[in-house]
C-alpha cells in the first residue's frame, strides 16, 4: 500500500489552520515542524523528526488532530504520527515509535520545556548552567544535580530540558523522567504484585534518572530505603541522577540523614522568583510559543502586577488569549487591566490556605454539600469536585498525600494521586475544567487576602 497522491503541502496548511481555529490553546509554535506525508490506509500520515514531539502529540493531542483531519477532508480519517519517511507500507503497519531506545513508553515530556524556551535571570542562572552541563555531559559535571525552589519557578522545565538535550546528544542513552509520585506508585504496585525484582531492574538500569518533586519521599521509610539503594547503584556505577524539590535536602521534613547526605554530595542549586525584567521576558517567550502577539505595555503591566511565579504569568497569557478569541479583538492594555481586575478569573497565588478553605470554596462553587464531598459516594457530580479539591490542596498547601486524603474523608494517598493525575489529564483538553480551575484559584486568592 502506498501513500495516496494528494497535495500534502496543502493538506498540512489546512490541518494547522483548522487546529488553530478549533483548539488555539493547544497549538504551539513547534507545530510548524509537522510535515504531512499524505493519506495511507484511511489515515493522514504525519511526520515529526523529534521523538519528544511525536510522543507528545500521540498521547495528548491525537483526538484533536483526528477531528481536524475529518473536518478538512470530509472523510472518516484517522491520524498516524511517524518519525521516519522510509516506511514499508506494504509489509508493516505504520505506528508511532522512538528512533532510539532512549526512553520508556510511560515517559511524557512537553516539547515546550526546552532550554531554548527557558528564560535565564539572576534567580536561576546557576540552576540553568548546571542543567545544561549535565545534559551535555551526563555524570561528568554535577552528579547528583539537585534543583530546588518554590511552586511554578521552572524546576520541571529544567528537568525536562535536560531530558530533551541529553536525548539529542546521546542517542543510545537510557533516560527516564518521572515524578516522585510516579516512582511511589510504581513501587507500591510492585510490592503488592510481588514484582520488586522487576522494579529494581527497571530503575537501576537507566543511564540517567530524573525525578521531579523528590520531597514527596518525606515520611516514607520503606520507599526511602528502596530509593537509597537505587540511588547508590546508579551513582556508584557512574550514571547521572537529577532531582528537584520545593526545598533543599536539609529542609525536607522526615527525610533520612543518609539521603540528605547523598542528595547534597553533588551540586544543590536553588531557583528564586523571577525579577521584573525576567518576568517580562517570560511573558513574551510564552506568548510567542502560542503564536500570541502581546504589546510591550501589556507585558510590562502584567509583569508588574503578577510577581509570585511563572504559573501566574501563564495564567495571564491564557486569560488574554481567551478574551481575544472571544470577540476577535487584539490584546491591549485595557484588556490586560480587565483580565487582572478582581473577579476576572485570573489566577492569583493563594497564600496561607488550609484544606478547609479549599473545601468551603469547592462546596460553594459546585453547589455540593460538605458531607457529600467527604462521603464514600462516587457519582460524577461528587467525584469531580472532590478530585478538583484534592488537586487544589496538592498545588496550594504543603500537606502530604496522606494528609490530604485524611481531610477528604479518610482516603488513602493512592486515591489522592489518582485524583491529581486525572485532573492534570483532563484540564489540558477540557477548556471548561481549565476555566473552572482558574476561577477557583482566583477565589482562593481573594479569600486569603
Amino acid at each position: 500500500m502506498q501513500i495516496s497522491n494528494v497535495n500534502a503541502a496543502q493538506l498540512r496548511l489546512d490541518l494547522l489552520a483548522q487546529l488553530r481555529k478549533e483548539h488555539p490553546r493547544m497549538c504551539r509554535k513547534w507545530f510548524e515542524d509537522i510535515e504531512v506525508l499524505g493519506i495511507s490506509d484511511g489515515s493522514i500520515v504525519i511526520f515529526l523528526q523529534e521523538d519528544v514531539q511525536l510522543n507528545y502529540l500521540e498521547r495528548k493531542c491525537k483526538d484533536q488532530f483526528v477531528e481536524a483531519s475529518q473536518l478538512i477532508t470530509g472523510r472518516l480519517l484517522g491520524v498516524l504520527f511517524v518519525n521516519s519517511k522510509e516506511v514499508d507500507f506494504q509489509n508493516s503497519p505504520i505506528t508511532p515509535s522512538w528512533s532510539g531506545s532512549v526512553v520508556t513508553d510511560d515517559m511524557l515530556i512537553s516539547p515546550d520545556y526546552s532550554f531554548d524556551n527557558f528564560i535565564v535571570g539572576p534567580g536561576n542562572q546557576l540552576a540553568h548552567a548546571a542543567a545544561i552541563a549535565v545534559a551535555k555531559k551526563p555524570a561528568k559535571a554535577y552528579n547528583p544535580l539537585f534543583i530546588h525552589g518554590g511552586v511554578g519557578l521552572g524546576k520541571t522545565h529544567l528537568l525536562q530540558a535536560i531530558c530533551q538535550t541529553a536525548m539529542q546528544s546521546n542517542s543510545s542513552m537510557k533516560i527516564y523522567y518521572v515524578s516522585c509520585n510516579g516512582f511511589l506508585t510504581q513501587f507500591l504496585e510492585s510490592v503488592q504484585a510481588g514484582e520488586m525484582s522487576d522494579f529494581r531492574h527497571k530503575f537501576r538500569a537507566f543511564d540517567m534518572l530524573i525525578i521531579d518533586d523528590i520531597h514527596d519521599l518525606s515520611n516514607r521509610e520503606q520507599t526511602q530505603e528502596e530509593f537509597f539503594h537505587t540511588f547508590n547503584t546508579l551513582f556508584q556505577s557512574g550514571r547521572q541522577v537529577v532531582l528537584s524539590s520545593d526545598a533543599p535536602p536539609s529542609e525536607i521534613p522526615h527525610l533520612e540523614d543518609r539521603l540528605i547526605s547523598r542528595f547534597g554530595c553533588g551540586l544543590v542549586a536553588g531557583i528564586d522568583p523571577p525579577g521584573f525584567e525576567t518576568r517580562v521576558a517570560i511573558i513574551k517567550k510564552k506568548a510567542a510559543l502560542r503564536h500570541i502577539e502581546i504589546p510591550d505595555d501589556v507585558s510590562n503591566y502584567v509583569a508588574a502586577r503578577l510577581d509570585q511565579n511563572i504559573r501566574q504569568l501563564e495564567g495571564a497569557i491564557t486569560k488574554l488569549q481567551g478574551l481575544a478569541l472571544l470577540d476577535g479583538s487584539l490584546i491591549d492594555l485595557a484588556m490586560a487591566k480587565t483580565a487582572i481586575s478582581s473577579g476576572s478569573g485570573l489566577i492569583n497565588a493563594p497564600k496561607h490556605l488550609s484544606i478547609q478553605d479549599i473545601l468551603d470554596v469547592i462546596s460553594t462553587f459546585y453547589d455540593v454539600k460538605l458531607v457529600d464531598l467527604l462521603s464514600k459516594r462516587r457519582n460524577k457530580s461528587i467525584t469531580m469536585p472532590r478530585q478538583v479539591g484534592m488537586w487544589l490542596a496538592r498545588h496550594h498547601t504543603r500537606f502530604s498525600l496522606e494528609e490530604i486524603g485524611g481531610y477528604f474523608g479518610g482516603r488513602d494517598h493512592t486515591t489522592v494521586m489518582h485524583a491529581i493525575k486525572s485532573v492534570n489529564s483532563k484540564k489540558t483538553t477540557n477548556d471548561q475544567l481549565d476555566q473552572d480551575l482558574v476561577r477557583l484559584q482566583n477565589q482562593l486568592a481573594t479569600d486569603a487576602e
